[in-house]
Order: structure tokens, then sequence, then C-alpha cells
């Protein structure tokens, strides 16, 4: 398979990094220039899901499982003049550990991909810790790194950009908690206010702006609460009726079905085994789901949503899933597995930093780079960092159907102001 285009005069028209544009490039073409991500169709291959680990904020705490074991030493790749710290739980145990080892082969395949990239990646393992994460952050800028990508644990964030922010290097890591996002700490993650914005958007333009809505009472749905009571009346929508659930899923359920009169659209935001149960218990409270909007985040992208009768015909918002599908035929040629569904986090971090490595001189990694607005083009579709360090991503809507997810409304191809 041949390489990525060269990705020179990376930015978009009006970037404020002068002297890197093609003549008469457009928009679009700039932005999939930048991060140098091959145009391939979607090739054969199982879309896994968003929420392949049960727990939303899965990379927001390790599980408390086995014991990790014991450190695995520092590697590099490629030969390059600039270096990249790369930051990853590698020994620790569990799914936290698989997925790591992941992420490394998807950022050691976006080095290969990508045509004589200038960078050198210093992996380091931080053992799954914040200890680790900070020990390993120290040898990185002791050995050279001008960026760090990782870690992969909330908790560990703020002890590597400690040591980041000492030396004025910016952190790029892949946690869904965008409470610690911050000064020169940036999150290359799947966010759910992006699914929340996307879904309402779409939601209000097919006139759907009376929303009753249910969460989980946890940390994801304490994000997603935020989000939604934001959305909605931006959108010059009302919530008709909001309810979190816990362990039981009845009594909310009866509360917000008494509601539903008043509503067009029911936003459930949940993995899919929850999805089913708050479904289900809605019905069974006397909710007709066929008469009324359902709407969801990209947790819902699982077989379960897809097998259950009652959500068919629900929207959620979720990267398009034809970008992940190329990716993952050329991991499973690579390295005959299956790739993580996160493993396209840690591709599109490193072909970013070598894309800046070669483009953007000295100030390739500051937070004026990072931050351009017209955003950059990575396997999942259009990204943008904000200046608060959280990120928003350009989202398909797909559709619930028995056969799986399908598109109704594409991803955006730029950005708004």
């Amino acid at each position: 398979m041949p390489g990525p285009r060269d990705p020179k005069s990376s930015f978009s028209e009006g970037s404020p990094v002068q002297g890197s544009l093609i003549s008469g490039a457009t928009r679009r073409s700039a932005l999939g220039l930048l991060l140098g991500a091959p145009v391939l169709s979607a090739c054969a291959g199982v879309q896994q899901s968003l929420s392949q680990f049960s727990n939303p904020f899965s990379s927001s705490s390790p599980p408390p499982a086995q014991p990790a074991g014991p450190p695995q030493q520092s590697t590099t790749a490629g030969t390059g003049g600039v270096k990249v710290a790369v930051i990853l739980p590698l020994s620790a145990a569990g799914n936290a550990g698989l997925a790591a080892q992941s992420m490394r082969n998807a950022a050691e395949m976006a080095l290969a991909e990508f045509q004589n990239p200038n960078i050198q990646l210093l992996i380091k393992d931080d053992n799954g810790s914040p200890q680790g994460a900070q020990a390993s952050a120290q040898q990185a800028v002791d050995e050279g790194a001008e960026i760090i990508l990782g870690p992969l644990f909330a908790q560990s964030v703020p002890a590597v950009a400690q040591i980041a922010r000492t030396r004025g290097i910016s952190v790029m890591a892949f946690s869904t908690d965008s409470s610690i996002a911050g000064r020169g700490v940036y999150l290359l993650s799947f966010l759910p206010e992006s699914d929340v914005n996307r879904i309402v958007e779409y939601s209000a333009s097919i006139g759907k702006r009376s929303v009753a809505v249910l969460v989980p009472d946890n940390a994801y749905g304490n994000v997603v609460e935020a989000a939604v009571k934001a959305a909605v009346p931006r959108r010059g929508g009302r919530i008709v009726a909001f309810e979190k659930y816990g362990a039981d899923r009845a009594t909310p359920a009866r509360t917000v079905a008494q509601q539903l009169g008043g509503a067009d659209a029911l936003f459930i935001a949940d993995d899919g085994d929850a999805v089913v149960s708050v479904a289900d218990a809605m019905t069974a409270a006397g909710a007709n789901l066929r008469n009324i909007q359902l709407l969801g985040t990209g947790l819902w992208d699982s077989p379960r949503v897809y097998a259950n009768q009652s959500l068919q015909g629900g929207l959620y918002a979720a990267p398009d899933p034809a970008g992940f599908r190329a990716f993952s035929g050329r991991y499973r040629t690579k390295y005959g597995a299956e790739p993580i569904r996160t493993a396209t986090l840690a591709y599109d971090a490193v072909a970013l930093v070598a894309a800046l490595a070669r483009t953007q001189g000295t100030a390739r990694f500051s937070s004026d780079v990072l931050t351009n607005p017209s955003g950059f083009a990575g396997i999942d579709g259009l990204f943008r960092f904000r200046a608060d360090g959280t990120n928003e991503r350009g989202l398909a809507v797909m559709k619930v159907t028995s056969g799986g997810g399908v598109a109704v409304a594409g991803s955006p191809k730029s950005f708004g102001a």
C-alpha cells in the first residue's frame, strides 16, 4: 500500500501560520494534506464499538484488576531529528495493557506510513500509574522530547503535565476526562460533549426540539448532563423531562414516560447494554418508543442496540465508520490482529506531529499551531483542539438498523467559526 501523500503546505487557507499554503489549494484538500492520512476506500471488516470497554470513561481510570507487571524497557522507533514521547500503560494488567499495545502498534504504523518523517518516537511504559507516568515524562524530556503523546489514564495526565510545563512543551493526552484538559494539555480522544452537540444540532435541524433526557448517575452522565443542558437551548429547544438512573431504572423511566406527551425526542446516553435496559424499562412503563425520535451518543454503536426492536430508527452521533474500517484493514495486514477502537487516536497523534514537524518549523508544537481553528483531518474525520485543551470532532449521524449503523448525515467537511 502506498504511504500517505506529502503533507506540505499543511494549513488551510486563512491559517495564521504564513508561508505554508499551496497555491490554489482548497480548504478541504489542505486539511487532508496536513495530517497526511491515506485516502482509501473502506475495506471489509467489523466496525468495533466505541464502547469496547464497558466503562464509558475507560481511559480515565485504570481497572482495579490484577496488579501490573514489571515496567517495560523504553524503546525508540524512527530515526528523525524531532523527538516525540509516547507514554502508554504497556505493562498494565488486563484490557488496559492490551489497549496500550494496540495503540503502540498504531503509533508505529503511522510512522511507517508517513513518507520520510523527521521524527523519532521515544516509547515509554508508565505501568498504569501516575508515578510511572511522571517518571516516564521526566526521562523523555531529559532525552529531548519536544512533545508528549499520552498518557491514557486521566489520573496520570496531571503528573505528566507538571513535568511538561517546566520545559514549556505540550501534552497530547488520550483521556476522555475533559476536566484534566488545560494550558498546554490537549485531549485527543472521543469526548461525550462532541456526541451531544452533534446529535442535538441534527435533531433540531429535523424539527425535534422538545427533548426528554435519561442519563446514568455516574461520571459519564454528569458530563452528558452539562452538555445536553447547554446544547438544547442553544439550538432553540427545551428539555421537557430530565432524570438520572442508577441500579433502579424503573422509577426514572416511569417519571419520564409520564411526560413524553410533551416531547418529540428522547435522549438516552449510555452504552449498549444499559440503553437496552432503559428502553425496556420505558416500554414497561407504557411508553411507545416507536412514536418518538430516539437519540443517543457514540456508545450506541453496539450489537445489543442494533438487535433491539425498540431502538430501531434511533439516531446517534459517531465518527464515520469508513475511516476505521480502512485503518483496521491495514492494521490486520501488518499485525495479524484486530486493533482496539481507540488505536486510531495514537495513529492520528503520530501522523499529526509528523506533519507539523515537516511543515511548521520551530513553532511546530506551539499552542497557536495546535489550536488552528480549521483543524486537522484524521482517521475518524475532522478534529480540532480548543484553547482550553478539549477537542471538537466532525461527527456523522448514524441510524440504528438491524444490520448496524447507517449514516443519515455525513461528517462535516469543514468546521464553522
